[in-house]
């Protein structure tokens, strides 16, 4: 795994900490603990699909479903980062 530099030169962690190590625990079939790991995961993995698929082929409200589940995961993000960094 890659190391977080912005914790090894800041010492805390960036928003994007334990995304790397989440994706690991799904390929290995620990859904759960990859969630806990990076809450966000699921909705950037959809965000992602969502992305790749109207890149092939364009449907309709492509761009307000992708705008949404944009604005959703950037609220995650910084939750958990603010749930990490000053509440735990």
């Amino acid at each position: 795994m890659l190391p977080c530099l912005n914790k090894k030169f800041f010492g805390f962690e960036c928003m994007g900490c334990g995304f790397q190590r989440s994706i690991s625990l799904i390929l290995h079939g620990e859904f759960v603990e990859a969630f806990y790991m990076y809450p966000a995961i699921y909705t950037l993995l959809l965000l992602f699909a969502i992305i790749t698929l109207n890149f092939f082929k364009n449907f309709k409200n492509a761009n307000a479903i992708i705008f949404i589940l944009a604005v959703l995961n950037a609220i995650v993000i910084i939750a958990n980062f603010i749930i990490k960094t000053f509440l735990i």
